[in-house]
């Protein structure tokens, strides 16, 4: 796992709500169905609640791409409009690996 301790926190967030699922489901009633759909659940919400950030991001920069695209903007108001995107955006939308 990369030492990045926002990636890092995120990844071992997600882990314990896949592990927090697998102990919750091995002394619940239900068939082992029913278990494996609740880890895959567990997983899926763990991974929507952790990369909401990332999708806020993303839409926040694909509204300022439209602005710039329309062309109505001077080439110094895009790119101030662009570093100021960038500025707002949190450390962990890098392209790094995230484990």
């Amino acid at each position: 796992m990369q030492n990045d301790s926002s990636n890092t926190e995120r990844y071992i967030a997600i882990a314990r709500a896949c592990l927090k699922a697998i102990n919750d489901t091995a002394s619940a009633q239900g068939s082992r169905e029913e278990k494996i759909q609740a880890v895959y659940q567990a997983i899926d919400d763990a991974f929507q609640a952790e990369f909401s950030e990332y999708r806020q991001s993303v839409a926040v920069m694909s509204t300022v791409l439209e602005r710039i695209a329309a062309g109505d903007l001077s080439a110094e108001k895009a790119a101030s409009l662009a570093r100021q995107t960038l500025d707002q955006q949190p450390d962990t939308a890098s392209n790094t690996q995230m484990h």
